[in-house]
């Protein structure tokens, strides 16, 4: 694209280190550093946006970029740097910084002390409570048993993910993908009723997405792979 749609210089290039609305999309293995190569032989920058992947959600790292080897050039942060408290933040070089001086550029929220403890809080935690490495396992243990589950029933597609960053793909034909989107919404809504509650996604709404608190438990996996076990029961 870069190629053929730009005159070869780009200001920047942005991507989550796994999608996540997109449908928690795993890239293939070595395709953003390929990508980060391609972006700074084009003059761009490369934004990693680790709202969603960041801290430590992916279990293989305290950021999601870690595990394709890459270094961004900025990092974008919200969501679980606040654990539900308003927080967001932009890292990046001095130099990139620098840039700043010269525009006017402010926040009217920006350094809320309020938000600033809770985000402090969490990396105690995080840290204090062995999160991350409570991702990996956990999240195996949760792939595992959604691997289990797709051995079990044809609809489900595909699973995928890492640490505790999960998608389900439901399809209606094994072979073709074709999605399956009302299925997707019938076990979105009937897993809510049995007390589980998960998103959906996908460019076809049809990918269930598991993104559970960082300190979930294997217990707490049981339950839900249970709960994903008896709706698919119910449906043809």
């Amino acid at each position: 694209m870069i190629e053929q749609a730009t005159c070869g210089n780009i200001a920047a290039f942005i991507a989550e280190s796994i999608q996540g609305v997109g449908g928690t999309v795993v890239y293939p293995d070595g395709y953003l550093k390929k990508v980060w190569d391609y972006v700074h032989q084009a003059n761009g920058l490369f934004i990693a946006d680790e709202v969603q992947t960041g801290f430590c959600r992916t279990g293989q790292g305290f950021w999601g970029f870690e595990q394709h080897g890459i270094i961004p050039d900025i990092v974008t942060l919200a969501k679980g740097i606040g654990n539900g408290v308003p927080l967001a933040a932009v890292v990046t070089t001095a130099d990139i910084a620098q840039a700043f001086t010269q525009k006017i550029h402010f926040n009217t929220f920006g350094g809320n002390p309020v938000s600033c403890a809770a985000g402090k809080a969490v990396l105690e935690t995080i840290e204090r409570d062995n999160l991350q490495e409570n991702c990996a396992t956990v999240g195996n243990h949760l792939l595992e048993g959604l691997r289990g589950l797709q051995a079990k029933y044809e609809c489900i597609g595909d699973v995928r993910g890492s640490g505790l960053m999960i998608g389900v793909d439901l399809v209606k034909n094994r072979e073709t993908k074709e999605p399956h989107s009302q299925l997707t919404s019938e076990v979105h809504e009937l897993s809510k009723d049995l007390g589980l509650i998960i998103g959906k996604g996908g460019l076809y709404r049809n990918v269930l997405r598991i993104k559970p608190p960082l300190c979930i438990s294997k217990e707490d996996v049981n339950f839900l792979v249970d709960v994903l076990d008896y709706v698919f029961q119910q449906k043809p």
